[in-house]
């Protein structure tokens, strides 16, 4: 009896064994030097598996663009649609028709990993999940995810939702260095969500792992338990990914390996290569653009035409030229001619001496006393008429064809000559005020910009200048996404 109750447990325990490695999800890893995108390590790293909740740090990334791009801003006041409400756990608890501000949902979408509050993130860029989704598509291939596609903000299973190690530590690695005024967040154990406070799912490693400071955990039966993470130690950053873990414990006990393989293996010091931000693909065809700021096209110069050239000299240049010079050898040829008659009284002398033509005059005076002094004298061309003006003239020794100059400068457009001005204020120290808070809020495209105060009759106006036409437009885009008052100013305003 004993033994065959013995047999049966035996029997049990294998059928749990094989159940669960059945449905255990494929294992895949990856490691990066994040300092210069090299791999270190790699296993499974193309294989196409479910991302679960790492497809939030795609869903955080379009957000942080948008709010760069002035879409929207981070104070603005989300309504929660019901689907948004409707979605199952982990959540905020978030009702339909409650508004809370964008901020709180991405501090809810990435700490807490709060599906309801990423689908409103979505629906608040995009107007709805689907298209929000497309645009999370066009971002991740612009990022050179290349075997990748979301279908939803969140990352619950859906047929179709898939993704790889190597595209979400490429990912990871964009979210790290291009909005690193945003990466903080991946590093609180705790935050303030707006409706409650909420707690890190990736706190266990950021607890115990030296350096670790994000980002982004994931957990779905499909997927197993996937894990983004990023440490830094001195000057080194190691990026690990893991997908199909299988629990909590072991995912990041195998990270930790692959952290500490990275570490070993990274040089100490090598040269930083940042990767470029991907091409802003906004909410992509004519209807989704339709609830968003035009800015995209503010940062291209479509077109630098070169200036016109200035007028050069009237077509009859070149003709009263001509004339001057004929005129003038003509008047030397009836000097030179005036010289050979052979009988010449003192009283001719005389009136040549005295200055009525001076040039002409004078050389046939002295031609008399010594006649070897001029040339010999060649026959006249027929005289062409001129105007009067161009007969006193003085005329160049040889005639030479006047070339007109081209006259170029460089071109203006996309030059420091625009600016934006903020209002008018009842005191300079106000607007002055308004300019720094605004300087400090907006630095992305003001930090070059030169801050004004000028006193209207109106009162004291607030302006920065000195930008560029694309970037007064941008500066502008964003500030009004934040309720500020803005309005650009060309050259001529």
């Amino acid at each position: 009896m004993y033994h065959r109750l013995l047999k049966l447990l035996y029997a049990g325990l294998f059928t749990i064994v094989f159940a669960a490695s059945a449905h255990a999800a494929p294992y895949a890893a990856m490691v990066i030097d994040a300092r210069t995108g090299e791999v270190i390590h790699s296993r499974n790293a193309d294989s196409r598996l479910h991302p679960a909740s790492l497809t939030k740090m795609m869903t955080l990334y379009v957000t942080f663009e948008a709010i760069r791009m002035g879409e929207i801003s981070l104070d603005k006041k989300i309504k929660i649609s019901r689907k948004a409400a409707a979605e199952p756990p982990s959540k905020l608890g978030l009702k339909a028709g409650q508004r809370i501000t964008l901020r709180y949902l991405i501090r809810a979408a990435a700490v807490k990993s709060a599906n309801d509050a990423a689908t409103a993130l979505g629906e608040a860029i995009s107007g709805s999940e689907a298209a929000f989704a497309r645009r999370m598509n066009r971002t991740a291939k612009a990022l050179g995810m290349t075997r990748t596609t979301f279908k939803n903000a969140h990352g619950l299973t859906e047929s179709g939702h898939l993704s790889t190690a190597r595209d979400m530590t490429v990912l990871g690695r964009h979210l790290l260095y291009d909005y690193p005024q945003y990466y903080n967040l991946f590093s609180r154990t705790s935050t303030d969500a707006g409706v409650r406070q909420v707690s890190n799912t990736n706190r266990r490693l950021l607890a115990n792992y030296r350096g670790a400071d994000g980002i982004k955990t994931g957990y779905t039966r499909a997927a197993g338990f996937n894990l983004v993470a990023s440490a830094e130690r001195g000057r080194e950053r190691i990026i690990a990914t893991v997908f199909g873990g299988r629990s909590t414990a072991t995912r990041n006990a195998r990270v930790a390996e692959l952290l500490d393989m990275g570490f070993k293996k990274a040089p100490s010091r090598v040269a930083l290569r940042k990767p470029n931000l991907p091409a802003y693909t906004g909410n992509g065809t004519p209807k989704e653009k339709a609830k968003t700021i035009k800015v995209a096209d503010m940062t291209i110069v479509r077109k630098s035409p070169r200036p016109l050239q200035r007028p050069g000299p009237t077509p009859e240049t070149d003709d009263i030229l001509m004339a001057i010079v004929k005129e003038a050898e003509t008047n030397v040829a009836q000097a030179r001619e005036a010289v050979t008659e052979p009988a010449v009284s003192e009283t001719e002398i005389a009136e040549a001496e005295t200055p009525k033509e001076p040039e002409i005059e004078v050389a046939s005076a002295l031609a008399l006393k010594n006649p070897i002094l001029m040339p010999t004298p060649r026959p006249a061309r027929p005289a062409e008429p001129v105007t009067e003006t161009a007969a006193l003239t003085p005329a160049p020794e040889t005639p030479r064809p006047v070339k007109s100059r081209v006259i170029t400068r460089a071109s203006t457009s996309g030059g420091r000559h625009w600016g934006i001005t903020l209002g008018k204020y009842t005191t300079r120290d106000r607007a002055e005020r308004i300019l720094l808070k605004t300087a400090l809020q907006e630095i992305e495209t003001l930090d070059e910009a030169l801050r004004k105060v000028v006193n209207r009759p109106q009162g004291w106006e607030a302006n920065f200048v000195g930008l560029t036409e694309a970037t007064a437009q941008l500066a502008c885009a964003r500030l009004v996404a934040r309720n500020v008052q803005c309005e650009t100013r060309g050259p001529a305003s």
